[in-house]
């Protein structure tokens, strides 16, 4: 089977937009099983603190609170043409996002991060928060003791860093980042109908391989 390869950040609204737009466009092209999809972190801010910080103070200082505000009208927007209710009103932090890549990772990093967008971006959950990534795993079948001794495993924690570390090498400095068969990439959260002919053209030439 086909795979593509996803680098992205579980508190990048693009991403999850991104996503849902690559997905209608499998949907619209018949091709949803017929693709795997392999999803690889990246962070957004690596150097936040392990808790997280506000919200209102990261993005005021980040864009101010005018131009803040306007983001989040446009993002909402966008979003509910691909039925994602982006409550930005919900989220009181910015976590940092090293312990949801070590679940994604433990998780085989199939679709775990639907589960975490929506817990993030439309219920408003702190995904930095161990105890909610634990119950974000026990909700899609993930063994309580797996994701604690997940969160605390040295080996994941090196194969994130190392892909993260990959990404850098390969020039990728925003997400979301989709790496197409052959190793053609994609930046962005391109419409649907920019992804329909690239899918359709999937199943010829090599394997795309990034590695740690």
């Amino acid at each position: 089977m086909p795979e593509m390869f996803v680098f992205s950040d579980v508190i990048c609204p693009w991403c999850y937009l991104g996503k849902r737009r690559l997905e209608r466009a499998l949907d619209e092209t018949g091709l949803r099983g017929a693709l795997r999809l392999r999803w690889l972190p990246f962070e957004l801010n690596p150097d936040m603190p392990e808790d997280g910080m506000p919200r209102a103070e990261y993005r005021a200082r980040k864009f101010g609170p005018e131009r803040s505000a306007e983001l989040d009208a446009r993002m909402q927007a966008l979003g509910a043409e691909e039925g994602v209710t982006f409550a930005f009103d919900r989220m009181a932090r910015i976590p940092n996002t090293r312990r949801a890549h070590l679940l994604i990772a433990y998780a085989g990093r199939r679709d775990r991060d639907e589960a975490l967008f929506h817990a993030y971006f439309e219920d408003g959950k702190d995904i930095g928060d161990p105890s909610v990534l634990a119950e974000i795993g026990r909700a899609h079948g993930l063994p309580a003791d797996e994701i604690a001794a997940a969160l605390a495993s040295d080996d994941l924690r090196g194969e994130v860093i190392a892909l993260e570390r990959r990404a850098a090498e390969m020039g990728i400095g925003g997400v979301p980042f989709f790496i197409l068969e052959g190793g053609r990439g994609v930046s962005g959260a391109q419409p649907a109908e920019e992804w329909k002919p690239l899918l359709m053209s999937l199943h010829a030439g090599p394997r795309a391989q990034p590695s740690g």
